[in-house]
């Protein structure tokens, strides 16, 4: 049977969505932040994409936001030359952290009490959060700016990317371990724990590489650049999305591409999946973030899965159980979409 992607769009910023993270699964769900270049992280529940919260205080575009584990605290990294730590129930600004550049990254500890950080000027920080008073500790190493740093291995190593390289440390003794090199600019990293899987995307690649040891494992090709992509927590499946607007879900094992629609008015910038693996979510240069289902039909956040009457013979279609859509905006936004790709992203706003 057929069934139809029908996409939540989870509205609220006014400029390009540059990234986006999930938390862990906590007694209240799972929470999801958005960074922008508004200058405006925002906070939303992870499965309906409804807002919760904005984090306001920086004075530039927000290049990079995180949550920990329990999604008790945030961290955003920024153009105005600061990371910020946020209390994420609150939303109130724990703490500034000064750099001497933009800052592009930032990752907890699995015990949320380290920041890293990176960025322009080409340096690793790392925080004491319960010392905020205390120097951060440095690593210096990369030649260009950082574009994207993690912790790994249980918060022992460190990865970091720079415009052409990947580079593993040691967190003991702040040292280099490995490095890998690529003939063009790095656009994305996720590092996967159960497996210590890192992803890493440059031009139309999607790489798969050990986390231990750098080593390559897979990679495939798409037919666009590709800026972002994400595995799935059980390895089944991998979505990419780049600058020909399109997402792109592929079987891991195999290769095969499964799914490819116009996912944005723009290209897209960042992917994830939920860390229970329904759901993922897009950001785009068009200033918003899509929630799209792993498993088109289950009944899941706020899609419900309505199946035809028996001899109608129609294809089943996915609702929304969202209380301001009408029965006929539905019926829109489900013949809007082809069985693979549409023309024109339905607008469900959460």
């Amino acid at each position: 049977m057929a069934m139809r992607q029908t996409p939540l769009t989870c509205s609220g910023h006014t400029r390009p969505v540059v990234d986006l993270a999930f938390s862990g699964i906590t007694p209240y769900g799972y929470f999801l932040i958005s960074a922008c270049k508004d200058g405006k992280p925002m906070l939303r529940q992870g499965d309906t994409g409804d807002w919760i919260g904005t984090f306001l205080g920086h004075k530039g575009a927000v290049w990079g936001a995180t949550l920990n584990k329990d999604a008790t605290k945030a961290a955003t990294a920024a153009a105005d030359f600061t990371a910020k730590v946020w209390d994420a129930v609150s939303g109130d600004e724990l703490m500034t952290l000064a750099h001497k550049h933009i800052v592009k990254t930032v990752d907890f500890t699995q015990d949320s009490n380290y920041l890293l950080t990176g960025g322009q000027d080409k340096l690793l920080r790392i925080y004491d959060l319960n010392k905020p008073e205390a120097e951060p500790k440095e690593i210096s190493g990369h030649t260009s700016g950082i574009k994207k740093a993690l912790w790994c291995s249980e918060d022992k190593q460190i990865l970091s990317a720079d415009d052409k390289t990947v580079r593993l440390w040691d967190h003991a003794t702040m040292t280099e371990v490995k490095s890998l090199n690529f003939n063009m600019s790095v656009s994305s990293m996720e590092y996967i724990p159960e497996g210590e899987i890192l992803v890493i995307t440059y031009g139309r690649s999607i790489a798969f590489h050990s986390a231990v040891s750098l080593e390559p494992v897979k990679s495939f090709e798409a037919p666009a650049t590709i800026n972002s992509a994400s595995l799935h927590p059980e390895k089944e499946f991998l979505v990419a999305g780049g600058e020909d607007f399109k997402l792109y879900k592929y079987d891991y094992n195999s290769g095969e591409e499964l799914e490819s629609y116009k996912g944005h008015f723009g290209p897209i910038h960042c992917v994830r999946f939920s860390p229970d693996g329904e759901l993922y979510a897009s950001g785009s240069e068009d200033g918003t973030l899509r929630l799209w289902q792993t498993v088109v039909g289950k009944t899941y956040g706020l899609w419900k899965c309505v199946l035809p009457e028996e001899d109608s013979g129609e294809l089943a279609k996915p609702k929304i159980n969202f209380p301001e859509t009408t029965e006929e905006e539905l019926e829109e936004i489900a013949s809007e979409n082809s069985d693979s790709i549409y023309s024109s992203t339905p607008e469900v706003k959460a």
